[in-house]
């Protein structure tokens, strides 16, 4: 795992970015795998400022992102399909039709990640994933547990995720008890994995990432398996 410590948020979010913007140009018809959340916002706003200033084009690109909120619309304020069109997707040039999140209204939840899986794979496979980290060491959704689920499935979110995120909705009864997330296999199989955090609140999280052991009670320490991660995090997080 390559470590990449920053002084503040604005400079995590710059390194990404460019890790980012530097596979578009490699590689046009890259796959990228998104996430949600605060953590990656000033990301997407610097991958933003390079689209406007013609450094990258989106134009070839495929995204998948790690998960949606399960029931909901895609047209509801806190859904993540809302949340990219909001935060990255409106604001480049990338084809409408290439972005894909899990569908938060299918009837048949099953169906739903075996095809997503299969999307995947038939489009080659993620070339860079982009995950966010909880303070219980979740990654997407996938939860301290005494298993965790491969593929991509529906999961019921813990209370602490749900109190985390109850900040977004008008109350926390509101906030949705279940999701769709990426498996950690499916995680796995992305051929680079960019991490970030910041915040003293994800240090404990960062902390057990980066020690010896790999366990379903901190779902983030199976990228220590991985041959391809980066970790990017401000001094807070890194620190405590």
């Amino acid at each position: 795992m390559k470590i990449i410590v920053c002084e503040n948020y604005q400079e995590m979010s710059s390194r990404a970015a460019e890790i980012i913007a530097d596979l578009v140009k490699a590689k046009p018809s890259c796959v990228l795998g998104l996430a949600t959340g605060s953590t990656p916002v000033g990301m997407y706003r610097e991958l933003i400022a390079k689209t406007a200033a013609g450094e990258i084009s989106f134009r070839d690109v495929t995204t998948y992102n790690l998960d949606e909120y399960y029931p909901i619309a895609p047209t509801h304020e806190q859904s993540y399909r809302y949340f990219m069109n909001e935060n990255l997707f409106s604001h480049i040039d990338i084809d409408p039709e290439r972005t894909f999140v899990p569908n938060g209204l299918t009837e048949n939840p099953e169906e739903e990640g075996a095809a997503y899986d299969a999307a995947i794979e038939a489009a080659g496979g993620i070339d860079l994933q982009v995950l966010g980290i909880g303070q219980n060491g979740h990654i997407a959704f996938n939860e301290p547990d005494e298993a965790l689920i491969a593929g991509t499935h529906i999961t019921a979110l813990t209370e602490d995720t749900i109190d985390a995120n109850s900040r977004f909705f008008a109350s926390r009864d509101d906030v949705p008890t279940r999701a769709f997330t990426m498996g950690i296999g499916s995680i796995m199989k992305a051929k680079k994995i960019i991490l970030l955090a910041n915040g003293a609140n994800k240090h404990a999280a960062i902390a057990q990432m980066l020690d010896d052991k790999i366990t379903t009670a901190c779902p983030a320490t199976f990228l220590k398996a991985h041959a391809d991660v980066y970790l990017i995090c401000d001094t807070a997080a890194y620190n405590g």
